[in-house]
């Protein structure tokens, strides 16, 4: 029996910090979206854990045991009190340090599809209080749907459902950004909140700073997305470097791709969960 599992790409189509905390974390505000694009998870019955990582990024993800898919098997079997094994294979094709929580995603994924194979039956909201201390969007991606996430990201709200379906392109420069050091650029300074429902377009992402200044090639893209014919919302997605557009329809995404491709930036063009 082999079992498979997406792991959809997370995007942030806003994200606001708020303040900082005394745990060194951020609260924040941000508006969560999924790709049809994205990973893949596979597994089969096997008496230990382990994992094989294949596809374009899987020298940067790693296969250790610190992978966030081992790290989320581990914490299922124990909080379940199993001692099951699984032989599992992630097909990598999310740049990793690219602001599209790839690692979240997988370990997300790696819970609902142990979830199918230990035939836990275990809900969503179960799931997500193993997936809270894998990492601060974990919990988004356990049920990769549109919406509204606080705290450190891991406080979930419902956002309308007028996104699914809406054509996107992700443009990452092929530079990767780790997180913690855009998060120390951040200004401290709180520009107010994001309300469910409102309009993306007055809303924004307080990282882009920080990331430009450690990685000037973002603002050329987020430029070079807003000249193409049909972009609706431009933005850098978490920390970056990755950015996306949406747009008015598919026909206009795959045109935006074409024009980007001699670019030399890695490009998917796909449409929202």
């Amino acid at each position: 029996m082999r079992l498979t599992e997406p792991a959809p790409a997370k995007l942030n189509l806003a994200l606001h910090l708020r303040r900082r905390r005394p745990d060194g974390y951020n609260d924040i505000e941000t508006v969560f979206a999924f790709t049809a694009f994205g990973d893949t998870l596979a597994v089969a019955p096997a008496d230990d854990l382990s994992l094989a990582v294949t596809g374009e990024f899987a020298g940067p993800a790693g296969q250790g045991a610190d992978n966030l898919v081992l790290r989320a098997a581990r914490a299922l079997a124990a909080a379940a009190g199993i001692n099951a094994g699984a032989a599992l294979t992630l097909d990598k094709r999310i740049p990793v340090a690219a602001g599209l929580g790839g690692g979240s995603a997988d370990a997300a994924a790696a819970l609902r599809l142990l979830n199918r194979l230990w035939g836990l039956d275990w809900p969503a909201d179960r799931l997500r209080a193993i997936a809270d201390p894998l990492g601060s969007d974990v919990p988004a991606c356990v049920a990769p749907v549109t919406s509204l996430g606080s705290g450190r990201g891991e406080q979930l709200a419902p956002w309308p459902d007028v996104l699914t379906g809406t054509a996107v392109l992700l443009v990452n420069p092929r530079v990767a950004v780790p997180t913690g050091p855009v998060f120390a650029g951040w200004d401290g300074q709180d520009h107010g909140g994001i309300t469910a429902g409102a309009a993306l377009a007055g809303l924004r992402n307080d990282m882009t700073v920080a990331a430009v200044t450690i990685a000037p090639v973002i603002a050329d893209v987020l430029a070079a997305l807003s000249a193409t014919a049909g972009a609706q919302l431009v933005r850098m997605s978490g920390s970056g470097a990755t950015c996306l557009a949406l747009y008015d329809s598919p026909a206009a995404c795959r045109a935006a791709e074409a024009a980007l491709a001699p670019r030399g930036w890695w490009l998917a063009a796909t449409h929202l969960l």
